[in-house]
């Protein structure tokens, strides 16, 4: 029999109403610069390569947002990474591990080498070179436990194909092409489990917004980009919102503007400016689900670094209103069926010690399948949690 379950609402309504915010934090540490990456570990953001006023970078420093401070980390390749020095390099990072490959150099227009950044040990190790042609300005980002990347400009022009890295193998493998033209510059990262991937250059400036299934290994064109068509621009997505701000556009003008796409809608709406100058070839990365964003080029290189903190309306408060746990009770695998993605579960005790371990979760699209192991007969209490609001969601489950 299934039952449906009452809910606690933890966050107070009041609390989602509002303009969103945009804050300055601190600048980035060393030189200002454009065609930096970025991948995020451990809960820190990390800012490495890019090009300056004295030329190609392999620099990374790596930002704590609970001290609001950026700190030296070892360079691209480590003691011995001489000629490493990049920018418009891709980046992504897997299990607390971070990748940069590709790019262009000081005196080399393409890369295809990949890197790896372990922060355990604070060093480098050089991984099996990209298999597609080298290249620089592609899209770069990980889906659960694989690195993706592809388009960007090669010696032969604008590429479309992309490719799945492995580490566990530390082999790539080639996937189907980017459902929408070959380009550079173009926005990529992932989103509740999903890759979302658009505007770019080319030839001209480009609006178009594709979604990646990695499961089906299959693009669908979602709506348009609602800005002006541009190149340069960062995106990042806190399901079930993603967001793309600033750029070039088709009159060559830097972009400060910043537009949100809804994933239930399908529809964008547009936000409260970055408030810094406008500017293309910035980083954006997410920490506790607050975005930053910073450094680039609007003429002069940058170093300014503001974060963003999202605020939800009605219609996507709606989204956190249906939860079900089933069977219950039972002393079998039960399932939590849950309607909004981005979240994350977690069980305790009835006096409050987390004793999720003893649990084997298994997740899907929609649902958490969940087998307690020797778990004794009682009541648990099921704590759903998003990165941003924290705790949405609080029930209980009976244990025979």
């Amino acid at each position: 029999m299934k039952i449906k379950l009452s809910f606690i609402f933890i966050v107070a309504s009041s609390a989602f109403f509002g303009q969103d915010v945009w804050l300055a934090v601190d600048s980035v540490k060393g030189a200002p610069r454009s065609v930096a990456s970025c991948f995020v570990l451990n809960n820190e953001g990390y800012i490495l390569g890019g090009l300056d006023d004295e030329g190609f970078r392999r620099k990374m420093h790596s930002y704590d947002s609970n001290q609001d401070d950026w700190d030296s980390e070892e360079s691209i390749g480590g003691p011995n990474g001489a000629g490493l020095n990049r920018g418009s390099a891709s980046a992504f990072s897997i299990k607390e591990k971070g990748y940069i490959c590709l790019g262009q150099g000081q005196t080399n227009g393409f890369f295809k080498d990949l890197w790896e950044y372990d922060p355990i040990t604070e060093s480098w190790s050089q991984k099996a070179d990209f298999i597609g042609t080298e290249r620089r300005q592609a899209i770069g980002f990980a889906i659960d436990t694989f690195g993706y990347v592809g388009t960007g400009v090669d010696i032969f022009g604008f590429q479309k194909d992309m490719y799945k890295y492995d580490p566990s193998t530390n082999s790539w493998t080639q996937i189907n092409d980017f459902g929408g033209s070959a380009r550079k510059e173009a926005v990529g990262f992932t989103m509740g489990g999903q890759a979302y991937v658009g505007t770019g250059d080319d030839g001209i400036k480009r609006s178009d917004f594709w979604q990646y299934e990695p499961i089906s290994d299959v693009w669908t064109q979602k709506s348009n980009f609602p800005g002006t068509p541009r190149k340069g621009a960062v995106g990042w997505g806190i399901f079930p919102q993603a967001f793309i701000a600033t750029g070039e556009d088709i009159s060559h003008t830097y972009k400060n503007d910043l537009w949100e796409y809804n994933y239930y809608s399908d529809s964008w709406i547009q936000r409260a400016d970055f408030s810094g100058p406008g500017r293309s070839n910035a980083i954006a990365f997410v920490l506790n689900g607050m975005a930053y964003v910073g450094s680039g080029y609007n003429g002069v290189f940058l170093d300014d670094m503001f974060s963003y903190q999202p605020l939800l309306n009605t219609s996507q408060i709606n989204d956190y209103t249906s939860v079900s746990v089933y069977p219950n009770p039972t002393r079998e695998t039960f399932s939590v069926s849950i309607k909004t993605k981005g979240l994350d579960l977690c069980i305790f005790s009835i006096s409050g010690e987390d004793v999720t371990s003893l649990f084997e979760i298994n997740k899907s699209i929609n649902n958490y399948h969940i087998t307690p192991h020797n778990v004794p007969p009682g009541n648990y209490m099921i704590y759903i949690k998003q990165d941003y609001l924290g705790l949405v969601y609080k029930t209980k489950i009976m244990l025979l």
